[in-house]
């Protein structure tokens, strides 16, 4: 299946999954409730697999920083990338693994984030300018 497609079919399935956050966050929630703050599709290519001295990165949370790092300070992104509302600070993306750590990834997911080659759809959960967690969907 040609990265395309798969990108296609992933972002059909992030606006119905994107449309479902928005309906349950405008519900109403406990005070220290986390509210979907933002969220992104990024196709994790190459360079994000690589910190910027070229070491392999090994976890998920890595590949994610970088593929925003890539993104928003480096300029280097892969058809589909998103801007995302949160990830464009240094501040921010340091708070990734804990992010990744807070939220949830399928082991699957994981593998085929590791991997490469894969979209992935984040929600970023937290409250106003802070970021607690992430929800990773990873389409192969």
């Amino acid at each position: 299946m040609s990265h395309e497609t798969v990108f296609r079919r992933f972002t059909r399935m992030a606006a119905a999954t994107t449309m479902a956050a928005a309906i349950a966050v405008t519900l109403p929630v406990a005070a220290h409730a986390q509210e979907l703050i933002g969220s992104y599709v990024a196709y994790i290519g190459k360079p994000d697999l690589h910190n910027s001295k070229g070491a392999r990165l090994t976890q998920p949370w890595q590949i994610l920083r970088q593929d925003r790092a890539n993104f928003h300070r480096f300029g280097i992104s892969q058809p589909g990338d998103e801007w995302d509302p949160f990830f464009g600070s240094i501040k921010n993306r340091e708070t990734m693994e804990r992010m990744v750590q807070n939220g949830s990834i399928d082991a699957k997911a994981a593998r085929n984030l590791i991997d490469g080659g894969a979209v992935v759809f984040v929600r970023i959960y937290g409250q106003g300018n802070t970021g607690t967690s992430v929800t990773v969907t990873v389409s192969k």
